[in-house]
């Protein structure tokens, strides 16, 4: 190709360098630089949607599945463009965890990302259970469902606890949600993913009773609990987002809180309990402050400390230390 066929043109807009090749200087308008420019957006914000996956603490299982996916659009879209036989993928999925263990934080981040990458028009996330869904009476279910797809169209639509809706038999509500869901998805399978989302065994056996379902949901995803040393840098995370600090002595108390409750609790709610014990210490480190009564520095509005963890009621006579 001769030298003046070939002209490469660099424009600095203030949010990126733009190349192009093969282009007149006199023909470049408006709407081709904008169109450049909004391309090279969707790849940075399609980097930063990975990148928010990939800090996310424990869930290396999960993010490796999502990695795939991420690869296997962008290998697809260039076999298509060589002319390479290129099957229809489903991207509907099974999410099966405790509660607590980031379903809905990856649920958020996977409806961003295909999005990003084309797979979905709009990438909102309608989270639904089963009042959202099951009417009263004949007719009201399907009208309702068909009114969350329609919301959830160009997104995802989530559905937690789904095996809720085959617990009533086949007498019950929840059976027509079912059969109007799998409707939706053989008539609207190119802008719309259906993720159903719930505990472990509970998801197990709702999927063994509706043996249509399986073949649908072709991406299944098991969240682990996390660890005693995940929740604790969870919760680090979580303090740290509202500028607190869990001091290194406060670890150890936390550690046997985290330890005590898994002993405990069958179906411990991991994360979200970590949530519930930080929210729970700001309050105990707020009263604790105040009934001082002494000038109160920077650092210790900062610092939680062992005894916020666990601080009884009786330990600082709430009303008393704080109206005198």
């Amino acid at each position: 190709m001769g030298e003046e066929n070939l002209r490469k043109i660099t424009i600095n807009d203030s949010r990126m360098n733009i190349t192009f090749k093969n282009q007149d200087p006199t023909n470049i308008t408006n709407e081709t630089l904008e169109s450049a420019l909004a391309q090279n957006n969707h790849l940075e914000s399609t980097k930063e949607i990975l990148q928010e996956l990939h800090e996310l603490i424990g869930l290396e299982k999960v993010k490796d599945l999502i990695y795939e996916i991420h690869a296997l659009i962008q290998v697809e879209k260039m076999r298509q463009e060589l002319g390479l036989n290129v099957v229809n993928q489903v991207y509907h999925m099974l999410f099966k965890g405790n509660p607590g263990t980031g379903k809905t934080t990856v649920a958020r981040i996977v409806a961003k990302l295909l999005k990003n990458m084309g797979i979905l028009s709009k990438g909102q996330l309608i989270e639904v259970e089963r009042a959202d869904l099951v009417g009263e009476y004949i007719g009201h279910t399907a009208q309702k469902t068909r009114d969350l797809v329609k919301k959830a169209m160009g997104g995802v639509l989530f559905i937690d606890e789904a095996y809720s809706l085959a617990r009533g038999g086949d007498k019950d509500f929840g059976k027509e949600a079912i059969d109007c869901l799998v409707k939706v998805m053989e008539d609207r399978n190119d802008d719309l993913i259906i993720i159903l989302a719930g505990y472990p065994n509970e998801m197990e056996m709702f999927m063994e009773a509706n043996t249509g379902l399986p073949s649908r949901f072709p991406i299944q995803l098991d969240f682990q609990d996390y660890t005693t040393d995940e929740l604790i840098l969870i919760a680090h995370k979580m303090a740290s987002e509202r500028d607190y600090i869990i001091t290194p002595e406060t670890n150890g108390k936390l550690k046997e809180l985290i330890l005590n409750e898994k002993i405990i609790e069958e179906n411990f709610s991991n994360a979200r309990y970590v949530r519930n014990i930080l929210e729970q210490a700001i309050r105990h480190q707020a009263v604790r402050l105040i009934s001082r009564h002494v000038k109160i520095s920077k650092q210790s509005l900062m610092e939680i400390l062992p005894r916020d963890l666990v601080l009884p009621v009786d330990d600082y006579s709430k009303g008393e230390s704080i109206i005198s």
